[in-house]
């Protein structure tokens, strides 16, 4: 978990809320303000008293970290003008899917799969929700800031014999966001214990047990013995140094001031993600932003831009729409290189010994390579024609290595067929520089895994389904792409139409509201 130096919080959180400024008003720039003054929060750091008098301050001044920057409506970026992209996109983001093939079923039939890989657009809002979240743990106090989200997808796609692109909504999904923004110490007071827990000023069970004459017992009892073995109870408070005892009663009751001891909860992660997926799936994910060390020093806001592998290095398992329990495809693959001979080819037991090439095949031999097997290439050569000042680099996961976890719940269907398993997510935020003023950027890359049917060999069949997309603020991108955003997003129903193109839903769903980019 991050925290923020107690004399930037104050000042910071108030700039973070007002609208980004232009380079020209702050030659620091937006995103190294608001990254200003944060460190690792560690157990030994001291730790702030709560009190109920100070409640609406710390509601009235809840951090929201870097999830501050994303406050606001996303929409595709599609950078065509870029030489480094091969062919023109129909849209700025990509996913692959893989599913069960028709006719298959978890215990039969293995290794048959379809393979789907589209272009898509999207709209993805943000809104900041006022006032901290209250986590109320008794001795331990947790304020979150909380930020929702709304993201709606739709593909773009040709037809033969049709000149317009065809947009068919193909996911939505809503959640929150949180920022854990402060741990308090909330030890009990005598008007806490009276309001909440109550007291029994005598306790008839104790005085006929254990010969206890006092009111409201607050501490163990323990068992002494005199020289000639005769037991009584004493409270612990009156045990002396090195007299030995022999039963412990424990209090039921508390005193003021307990909990200021500990323990303490110090979370391992800084931000959270709960999403509702209309598939029948809730997901959970907890994470960080991820520091880079310079000169041994820690920095959370990263200067230059995101680095992307080129060449061979390109073939990196965790990354690619074909994971290791597929076969791997025969070996690495260069894919800043053309697609090999034997993607084209018509394989058979000798030129394929054992089909690992022609399970994989359809994928190496998409129109959309090498995008349809590393996503995240698109968004490596989408930067690679602009200059990014700084980024911070936000990395969540849903089953981590060690530490506090996520996790992900599906319903039966999707449980008993496509058990959803995991769900790795990095975002990345970024400071462009264009014509002299800060442009903000996002980038994601999310691969979640599939598990259905077995292997050859009994075992089981890791499937990676993969989402990339490059988004700004609507008044941020050219006209022509701002045009197809506000028709397809602002001025036509968001609806997801899994057999239906948008271009016939719009006439039998109401459409919402107009861009807001032109409401005054």
């Amino acid at each position: 978990m991050l925290k923020r130096n107690k004399e930037i919080f104050g000042q910071e959180n108030q700039f973070s809320r007002a609208a980004a400024p232009n380079q020209d008003q702050d030659p620091k720039g937006y995103l190294a303000n608001l990254m200003n003054g944060y460190s690792k929060l560690l157990i030994d750091d001291p730790m702030r008293p709560f009190s109920e008098e100070n409640l609406q301050e710390i509601a009235n001044n809840v951090d929201y970290g870097v999830l501050e920057a994303l406050n606001g409506t996303w929409v595709s970026y599609n950078a065509n003008y870029n030489t480094n992209i091969g062919r023109p996109s129909l849209g700025s983001g990509i996913h692959t899917t893989i599913m069960p093939s028709p006719g298959t079923n978890p215990s039969t039939i293995p290794g048959k799969f379809s393979f789907d890989t589209e272009e898509y657009i999207e709209k993805l809002t943000f809104e900041i929700v006022p006032g901290g979240v209250r986590n109320r743990g008794g001795a331990t106090e947790l304020f979150c800031g909380a930020v929702k989200y709304d993201q709606t997808i739709k593909s773009v796609n040709k037809v033969e014999g049709n000149p317009d692109l065809q947009y068919a909504g193909i996911h939505e999904e809503n959640g929150m966001y949180l920022w854990l923004s402060d741990v308090y110490n909330y030890a009990a007071t005598k008007e806490t214990i009276e309001k909440d827990r109550g007291i029994h000023a005598f306790s008839t069970e104790d005085f006929e047990k254990y010969g206890y004459k006092g009111e409201y017992r607050n501490e163990p009892l323990v068992e002494v013995k005199d020289e000639n073995g005769n037991s009584s109870y004493i409270l612990l408070s009156q045990l002396k140094e090195g007299q030995k005892y022999y039963e412990i009663i424990p209090a039921q009751e508390i005193k003021p001031m307990d909990g200021i001891t500990g323990p303490y909860f110090i979370p391992d992660y800084s931000i959270s993600r709960s999403g509702v997926i209309p598939h029948g799936s809730t997901i959970t994910v907890l994470g960080d932003i991820t520091p880079e060390s310079v000169d041994k020093k820690t920095y959370y806001l990263r200067k230059g831009t995101p680095k992307f592998p080129t060449g061979i290095a390109t073939w990196d398992p965790p990354h690619l729409a074909i994971s290791p329990t597929m076969g791997g495809a025969g070996g690495a693959i260069n894919l800043d290189e053309p697609a090999p001979a034997w993607v084209h080819e018509t394989l058979n037991d000798e030129n394929d010994p054992g089909s690992n090439k022609i399970y994989t095949q359809r994928i190496l031999a998409d129109e959309l390579y090498p995008y349809c097997v590393r996503p995240d290439m698109r968004l490596r050569d989408t930067l690679s024609g602009q200059t990014v000042a700084n980024y911070v680099l936000i990395q969540m996961s849903s089953k981590m290595p060690t530490g506090a976890q996520g996790g992900i719940l599906n319903v039966p269907f999707v449980n008993r067929f496509v058990p959803t398993v995991e769900i790795e997510f990095n975002l990345w935020i970024e400071t462009v520089i264009e014509d002299g003023k800060e442009i903000f950027q996002l980038q994601y890359e999310q691969i979640i895994f599939f598990e259905f049917d077995f292997g050859n060999d009994g075992g089981t069949t890791s499937w990676p389904h993969i989402q990339v997309n490059t988004l700004r603020k609507i008044e941020d991108i050219p006209a022509d792409q701002r045009k197809v955003i506000e028709e397809q997003f602002f001025n036509a129903p968001s609806a997801m139409s899994m057999t239906t193109p948008a271009s016939i839903t719009e006439r039998v769903v109401n459409p919402p509201s107009g861009c807001p980019y032109h409401k005054s």
